[in-house]
């Protein structure tokens, strides 16, 4: 696996919205490669790009009929099993308009283009964080400190439209997301994405193995 490189960053101006949302004594309880990696702040519009492997893509009957639903807003979430064991690339963009960060998963297939997954990190709503996958659809996350890095777990989903904006309510809810970023030192760090409901267990769980930038 092969380590990509960011561009023009502004390490002298630093990156507080991770560790703001957290508070120092947690932001400080994480190892320093998270610290790292949460804490640079990339000039406007340069990129950080992350190469890894999928390491374990799972879902059940109900995950997949979801996920392909998904498709017609974006498709937010993996969708294809056969990514297990395909190369998987994020990439990092710095929003100069809403102060937030662009994310690009990208996610290979057995065959076929690989599956793009768009979204977009805002500071800002009543979490102090909150991601948009387009066609006005959005959660509310919460951000927490793990022993080895960090989980985002959804609080509440939203429709917006301009000023317009309705908090879903629970029996519209597709389940809790929860991701979670662990360092596994090495340079490397896991990446997991879990959708629960509680009717139907575990919808989709994906695992994806990546390397830390060059610096």
């Amino acid at each position: 696996m092969r380590n990509a490189s960011a561009t023009l960053e502004r390490p002298e101006a630093g990156d507080r919205r991770f560790r703001d949302l957290l508070g120092e004594a947690a932001w400080h309880g994480l190892p320093a490669a998270v610290r790292r990696r949460f804490g640079k702040r990339l000039s406007g519009g340069a990129s950080v790009v992350y190469q890894g492997l999928v390491v374990t893509m799972r879902m059940n009957l109900a995950g997949s009929i979801l996920a392909h639903l998904a498709r017609l807003v974006g498709g937010p979430l993996p969708f294809d099993r056969s990514s297990f064991n395909q190369p998987a690339v994020v990439t990092v963009t710095e929003d100069i308009a809403s102060d937030g960060q662009f994310w690009i998963r990208q996610y290979g297939r057995s065959s076929g283009f690989p599956q793009v997954i768009h979204s977009s990190k805002r500071f800002e709503g009543p979490t102090g964080i909150e991601e948009y996958i387009g066609a006005g659809i959005g959660m509310a996350l919460r951000v927490n400190a793990l022993t080895d890095g960090l989980s985002f777990e959804s609080d509440h989903y939203f429709l917006q439209a301009g000023r317009w904006r309705l908090r879903l309510p629970s029996w519209l809810r597709p389940g809790a997301l929860t991701i979670t970023h662990r360092d596994l030192g090495k340079d490397r760090f896991l990446f997991t994405l879990s959708l629960k409901s509680r009717v139907f267990g575990e919808l989709v769980h994906q695992d994806a193995l990546f390397h830390d930038m060059e610096t």
